[in-house]
């Protein structure tokens, strides 16, 4: 039996002034939900801009809805969501894990109309051994995998508060890390042709991604900022480290 999440956590939202200058889209990570970004999105809004954190097709209410969408759905509602943006004379996008990936698409597609592409804690390659294998293999071993569902116990945060907070998808189909990988690809391809001026920000203790991938990814976009954290995990804007690290996004974001 599946108990939806609290939508007064996961819902998408928008905060700021609609008339500023600048939007900002953030967008959150696998299985995660805008609860991720808020932080970010609340510092950035009493900054004077607005913000807007769409919630990803099939995230943050019950896991059969993760059944029933792809990769092309989740990148479909970033573009619709960087589009409804378009009537701002400048727009930024910040990702956080698949988000990064995501605003990699984005910034690649649109080029100049990406003003600033903020990249926190970028998931190009999984950390864990299990999740490197089934890369390797690819799609066609789920079929003779069992259970069909992972299980996803907690949050990657090192804040105790934080962690307890964060709302928690229990469990996801085993075909939706297949579409995490496929993402991961597209976005390693496009990285060297991004333009828009790119801020990279990862935790030292991260244990989602492999750190190695985000160095390449810095190597590979040149003139992008890496910012590296020496505290908190996975989900930055709520960890240890938030503090500097929503300072250095606003500040590169009103550059």
């Amino acid at each position: 039996m599946s108990f939806p999440l609290d939508p007064a956590r996961t819902a998408a939202f928008d905060l700021g002034p609609p008339d500023a200058h600048t939007a900002v889209l953030l967008l959150h990570g696998f299985t995660g939900s805008p609860w991720e970004v808020r932080p970010l999105a609340e510092s950035l809004a009493d900054r004077g801009f607005f913000v807007r954190a769409p919630r990803l097709p099939g995230h943050g209410t019950i896991p059969e809805d993760m059944l029933w969408v792809t990769w092309r759905d989740w990148l479909a509602a970033a573009e619709t969501s960087f589009d409804s943006l378009s009537r701002y004379p400048r727009v930024c996008v910040a990702g956080l894990s698949m988000g990064a990936l995501l605003g990699l698409l984005l910034a690649e597609r649109h080029g100049a109309r990406v003003a600033k592409l903020v990249l926190m804690a970028p998931v190009m390659r999984v950390q864990q051994r299990l999740g490197r294998l089934l890369d390797a293999v690819g799609p066609g071993v789920s079929s003779g995998l069992t259970p069909r569902w992972l299980e996803k116990k907690g949050t990657d945060l090192e804040d105790d508060e934080a962690r307890q907070k964060s709302p928690v998808l229990p469990r996801y189909p085993l075909a939706r890390l297949f579409d995490l990988f496929e993402l991961q690809r597209m976005a390693r391809r496009v990285a060297p042709r991004v333009t828009a001026p790119t801020l990279i920000a990862r935790a030292v203790n991260d244990h989602v991604v492999q750190p190695e991938s985000i160095e390449a990814l810095h190597h590979a976009m040149r003139g992008s900022t890496l910012l590296v954290l020496q505290r908190g995990f996975h989900i930055l804007p709520h960890d240890l480290d938030r503090a500097r690290l929503i300072t250095e996004v606003a500040e590169f974001v009103d550059g």
